[in-house]
């Protein structure tokens, strides 16, 4: 298990954990970031990650990405 932003670009991963405020956890479940759904790293640069999630393209930040475990 790793954070998002640590896993290999063009992989597909799935989600384990999300942590985090319960506000944080809300919003990144919002965005389609849940225990049990796969996202596909794009790229990363300097912790921050560009991820495909339920067929869509998200950005997120570092500090959002360290959250969300694969």
């Amino acid at each position: 298990m790793i954070p998002l932003n640590l896993a290999e670009n063009g992989s597909e991963n799935k989600i384990v954990k999300v942590s985090g405020t319960p506000e944080m956890r809300q919003h990144l479940q919002d965005m389609g970031f849940t225990v049990g759904e796969t996202v596909t790293l794009v790229n990363e640069l300097g912790g921050n990650v560009i991820v495909n999630v339920k067929g869509t393209r998200v950005a997120i930040g570092a500090d959002m990405a360290k959250k969300i475990m694969v």
